[in-house]
């Protein structure tokens, strides 16, 4: 490995896209959005630029997510993205390529997965590794994973949610369900067009979710005014929300999830299944940071489950990590040159 040659992690998110530098730590943080030009296909802005955008946009300005339940949706608008990352994190003037690590979901078929190594090397990338979530974010989370112990990791993003039971080093049983912190989203915008004639927008129902958001009914409410357009009358309109509206609202997308923890747990093999009850489940990812989801994950499963440290970065520094004991992790990673 020589001195010049940088290396770089992406958690290339559905919703945001994470770069991590060995030694400086996240350097960058934005929404996995694309503003791109109708007439001539230009792209004309990326990350958080790109996502003010989203729902304001004239009729000749598309605001693409080229990232569809964390899988590439659209090649060429992915790797214009991941160009303007990689130069992003690195500065104007480098000139030497980077060795580049990018997540992908434990799910992913090996032509998605030659899709992002095609994408990284076109964006300007020396290598490109791909490996999978829940081992990067075991591995951010601080989880030893080359013991023979099993340890449950449930990683909770915008697009998927990965569950898998990882031992010496690799994935011994997984799924991945295509239910996460979007379709809570939509779950919520949907409810509330139902239930109060009112439209919101994609960012007010994440609004929601955060500020007032639980995963199970709450004793002491949360509330919060949302303002939308009625859905009669067409005008603005504001009302007003309770937290439990939300549980109720976001019920069905919450028993996908947890119907996802307990398939992966009912095919573990039994020795593993004792190591997850001493361990627990660690749930990683930003939907994880769901108020109380912990909480009704050992509910339903009777497995004590606890949220990870930085859940949101944890996938992001296992990047970094293992990009900096890549000896150490070749076992679980594909490279391509």
């Amino acid at each position: 490995m020589s001195f010049f040659s940088k290396k770089l992690g992406i958690d290339l998110g559905t919703a945001n896209t994470l770069v991590f530098l060995p030694g400086k730590g996240i350097v960058l943080n934005e929404p996995s959005v694309v503003a791109v030009s109708e007439q001539d296909n230009k792209i004309l802005a990326v990350g958080i630029e790109a996502k003010k955008m989203v729902g304001r946009t004239p009729d000749n300005i598309i605001a693409y997510k080229p990232m569809k339940d964390g899988v590439i949706a659209d090649y060429r608008v992915t790797e214009a993205m991941l160009r303007y990352f990689i130069d992003k994190a690195l500065g104007k003037w480098n000139i030497f390529k980077p060795d580049v690590m990018i997540s992908v979901p434990a799910g992913v078929t090996s032509t998605e997965r030659r899709a992002v190594i095609e994408a990284a090397l076109k964006a300007g990338a020396k290598n490109a590794y791909v490996v999978k979530e829940p081992i990067l974010a075991a591995i951010g989370a601080g989880i030893p994973i080359y013991e023979a112990v099993g340890h449950m990791v449930v990683d909770i993003g915008g697009g998927t949610t990965d569950v898998a039971v990882i031992s010496l080093g690799g994935i011994v049983s997984s799924t991945s369900v295509k239910c996460a912190g979007n379709r809570i989203d939509y779950a919520i915008a949907d409810y509330i067009k139902k239930t109060f004639n009112l439209a919101i927008g994609d960012k007010t129902a994440e609004d929601i979710k955060i500020k007032i958001g639980s995963a199970i009914p709450l004793e002491e409410e949360l509330t919060m005014i949302v303002k939308g357009r009625d859905f009669v009358s067409g005008l603005p309109r504001s009302t007003e929300m309770k937290t439990n509206e939300i549980v109720k609202a976001i019920g069905k997308e919450l028993r996908e999830m947890i119907k996802a923890i307990k398939d992966v747990l009912q095919e573990t093999p039994p020795e593993l299944a004792a190591d997850i009850i001493d361990q627990g489940i660690i749930m990683t990812g930003g939907s994880s940071m769901l108020r109380n989801l912990p909480e009704l994950v050992f509910r339903r499963t009777g497995v004590k489950a606890t949220l990870a440290e930085d859940a949101l970065f944890c996938v992001a520094k296992g990047t970094g990590i293992a990009l900096e004991h890549l000896h150490t992790y070749k076992k679980s990673i594909i490279s391509k040159r």
